[in-house]
């Protein structure tokens, strides 16, 4: 099962013979090889902004679990079994991680609170042997509904679509559904939440927001969510719903609108930290990276199939304007 979801290297054992000095990455990602092109390679450059080229003084082990995190402890535990110098684990993969090895050094990439998720101690001093780069800001969900109220002003109603498939992303998602629920009533409307279970029935549950006569919809954070994009920002434009989503990735898939840190600058980042680490520095002296760089992405297209304008203003606040 391992071998079939992921065991991919791009450094080949014979080389690796005749390399000795080469220190190997374990890298224990969510997401399917397909989904994840943009943002590995993300990762590989702040690898190479930290001085290791994959191919000539560092290998990867790349490991994907496809949407299935049941089998990422597996995963992680085949990465420790390889005796890999250091792993990096993008959302949610760092409790895998951790539970499989106290003593490798993890680099978590993603999501929000570390200390909620029980990843470190405290950001300023991670203690153990994890640190990593999160993506912990405030006020993000309520700028997202503001953001949605600037592109389509007659929003009352706002629907929230929430992912429940997996019990390590919970705490995450009871942090956002707060600051939902926070977010509307400052800014006086009213939220409905919706959430995909096991069954993950994406049809189920737009039904269900239709129900609720909701007039715009923000998309929580969640990995099956982007590994199922295309199918989301599809079902979005179907029902003509105004949608604002977390990554780029959706916008470029044709959604309405993004907001949220930047996805690969994150990537990029935890790249860095974790070639500090292979260069001797110690996780529990390394402080989580908060997000510094956020990204406002505005499809037109997108738009102009809803039938709406979108300011003047709003286009200059926005990072990228897909047209």
């Amino acid at each position: 099962m391992i071998a079939t979801l992921g065991a991919v290297s791009t450094w080949p054992l014979a080389a690796r013979s005749q390399q000795p000095a080469v220190r190997v990455v374990g890298f224990l990602s969510p997401r399917s090889p397909e989904t994840a092109v943009q943002v590995n390679e993300a990762f590989r450059q702040g690898l190479r902004e930290a001085g290791f080229v994959e191919g000539q003084n560092v290998a990867i082990e790349y490991r994907f679990a496809a949407g299935r995190f049941e089998l990422l402890p597996a995963l992680a535990a085949d990465l420790v079994s390889r005796r890999v110098s250091v792993i990096a684990a993008p959302y949610p993969s760092g409790r895998a991680a951790k539970a499989a090895t106290s003593t490798i050094p993890i680099i978590f990439i993603g999501g929000s609170d570390p200390v909620v998720m029980g990843l470190v101690a405290s950001v300023n001093r991670p203690g153990g042997n994890v640190t990593g780069v999160s993506l912990l800001a405030a006020d993000l969900e309520t700028k997202r509904i503001g953001l949605l109220r600037e592109i389509a002003p007659k929003t009352a109603i706002v629907g929230a679509l929430m992912d429940l498939t997996d019990p390590s992303v919970y705490p995450e998602t009871e942090r956002s559904q707060r600051e939902l629920q926070a977010g509307s009533r400052s800014l006086g409307v009213s939220i409905d939440f919706v959430t995909v279970g096991a069954d993950r029935d994406l049809d189920t549950a737009f039904d269900a927001l239709v129900r609720k006569r909701i007039d715009a919809l923000v998309v929580a954070a969640s990995t099956f969510f982007n590994n199922n994009r295309d199918r989301l920002v599809a079902l979005s434009s179907r029902h003509r719903i105004p949608t604002i989503y977390e990554l780029r990735e959706f916008a470029v898939a044709g959604g309405l609108m993004t907001y949220a840190p930047s996805i690969l600058d994150t990537y990029k980042q935890g790249g860095i930290y974790t070639g500090r680490v292979l260069k001797g520095e110690k996780p529990a002296d390394m402080p989580v990276l908060l997000p510094t760089k956020f990204e406002l992405v505005i499809n037109l297209q997108a738009a102009k199939a809803l039938g709406l304008d979108v300011p003047d203003k709003l286009l200059a606040l926005a990072d990228e304007v897909i047209e």
